[in-house]
């Protein structure tokens, strides 16, 4: 199970009392955030694609979108997300709990700037009913991240949400 590999993967980094459990499902960035109470924006949202040499994941805010030019100039190819009927095989969770925690082996894990603008954020954990707070930092700590990317627009407007 998606939320059992997440709640390992928290533990060994010493984060496991992070994951929480809600009984209202947060399987999208605006569920997420109504179950929370925040700003959609807070919710930071993993999304997979593929690359020629696997799938990816990329961590955004809730109010970002992957801009394609960018993505293009970064992975030299059109964005391409993993098919809903293949994602658990590939990244290891069900489409509505993918996170960042407890990725297939060899899948990379990119955190998007967007998030840098929150002292804290919302991440899935695994289940389309489980949330992880962390900031930004401890999250990229968490998740071993590749690296820092800016891959997305539609959120420099909202520079300053909090």
């Amino acid at each position: 199970m998606s939320v059992e590999k997440a709640k390992a993967h928290l533990a060994a980094v010493g984060l496991a009392d992070r994951l929480v459990i809600h009984t209202e499902e947060s399987d999208t960035v605006e569920h997420a955030a109504a179950v929370l109470g925040c700003e959609p924006a807070h919710i930071a949202k993993t999304m997979s694609f593929l690359l020629e040499e696997g799938p990816i994941v990329i961590v955004c805010a809730g109010d970002a979108k992957i801009k394609n030019s960018k993505y293009k100039a970064k992975f030299a190819k059109k964005a391409t997300m993993v098919p809903f009927a293949d994602v658990e095989r590939l990244v290891g969770h069900e489409p509505g709990g993918v996170c960042p925690f407890g990725v297939a082996c060899g899948v990379r894990v990119y955190l998007d700037v967007s998030l840098r603008r929150f002292p804290v954020v919302y991440a899935a954990g695994g289940a389309r009913n489980a949330t992880v707070r962390l900031t930004p930092e401890e999250l990229a700590n968490a998740v071993n991240a590749t690296e820092w990317v800016d891959l997305c627009d539609g959120w420099q407007e909202d520079e300053n949400a909090q």
